[in-house]
């Protein structure tokens, strides 16, 4: 299962500069804007101590991480709705993610110009806010001038469903603000789904700030800071050095693991595990997902004839020793179709062909 990520932003607030840190991977940066046009694409690995140590007590020949890709989309300006700079390929580019990390400047750098010639994080996150929901307002009026006429006959039911509720998403994106904070019944979500909505999609902040710096510019939230420059420091040195750099600065972990963790969380996902001889993997899947989907994420085989999960918790697992200690101390627990999942299951499925 993939989730895309799509970092945003205004031209020059250090998106380029942290995607090649996360991904490590080379991108255009230049000192001016639109200097990213098509997105980069990077696959990230989910930092997770827990697999190195499955892979310890399984033995295992390999060791494979959870993903999640990133793209790197390029600079929104402002009236990029109207399709001012290269803004409609940019929102089409928004469109397809399944979650948007809006990096917003608070570092100060007279060679870095910004676009409106002044550093001010909140300023620069209602700039592309707003670019956002008036994408999503074009989308919902043209829909509602596509379903009005309809509702003349008195016979079109779907028209007559659905023309009030994005008459209510019309004047809520109307005063600027996001379609996320609606609230919609379950039977609505399925309109919602069909629109792609920009705003629907859950955000993260990411406040590029100067080293040192960990305060968050109030009215940003959920946000996290970073330190775009650093990452990059970090991203050229070897994993020791790193760790000694990190040593150094008094942090825990880096930006970009927590940046990477921050989104893992924004997506509502949590992670299983299969562990033996050959390797110990990681699955990534929502909160709430039942076994049998679960499953259906190895192989779709795995779905559709699943019969059993013979599943251990992480910490049961660790604290036995292995698999067959836990088994033996009574640690393993059989579910059905009905069982939801659980942040650190060790699992094997059992299917019938």
């Amino acid at each position: 299962m993939s989730f895309q990520v799509g970092i945003v932003g205004l031209p020059n607030v250090g998106k380029s500069t942290l995607f090649k840190a996360l991904t490590r991977k080379s991108v255009v940066i230049e000192n001016y804007p639109f200097a990213t046009i098509d997105p980069n694409v990077g696959v990230v690995e989910v930092p997770d101590a827990r697999l190195a140590k499955l892979t310890e007590l399984s033995k295992s020949a390999k060791t494979i991480p959870t993903t999640i890709e990133f793209l790197d989309i390029a600079g929104l300006v402002k009236n990029a709705h109207q399709g001012e700079g290269l803004g409609n390929q940019f929102l089409s580019n928004i469109r397809e993610v399944d979650a948007v990390v809006q990096v917003v400047r608070a570092f100060k750098d007279p060679n870095i110009i910004h676009v409106a010639n002044r550093v001010d994080p909140l300023s620069d996150s209602e700039v592309v806010n707003l670019e956002l929901a008036m994408a999503d307002l074009s989308t919902v009026q043209k829909r509602l001038q596509g379903l009005r006429p309809k509702l003349k006959t008195g016979q079109d039911k779907l028209a007559a469903k659905q023309v009030p509720l994005l008459e209510k998403l019309e004047q809520h994106l109307n005063t600027g603000q996001p379609a996320r904070t609606l609230t919609w019944h379950e039977d609505e979500k399925a309109l919602m789904n069909e629109l792609q909505l920009l705003t629907a999609k859950p955000m993260l902040y990411v406040v590029n700030v100067d080293e040192g710096v960990a305060q968050v510019p109030a009215g940003l939230s959920p946000a996290i800071t970073i330190s775009a420059k650093i990452e990059a420091e970090l991203a050229d040195l070897s994993p020791e050095e790193a760790r000694g750099m990190l040593k150094d600065l008094g942090l825990a972990e880096s930006g970009l693991d927590k940046l990477i963790h921050a989104s893992y969380a924004l997506l509502n996902l949590i992670t299983y595990f299969t562990t033996g001889p050959d390797e110990s993997r990681a699955w990534t899947i929502t909160k709430g997902t039942q076994a049998p989907q679960a499953a259906g994420v190895i192989h779709t085989d795995f779905e559709h004839g699943f019969i059993r999960a013979e599943v251990i918790s992480y910490d049961d697992f660790i604290t036995a020793g292995g698999e067959s200690h836990a088994r033996e101390a009574g640690k393993l627990r059989l579910e059905g179709k009905e069982y939801v999942m659980q942040d650190g299951d060790i699992c094997h499925f059992r299917f019938s062909v």
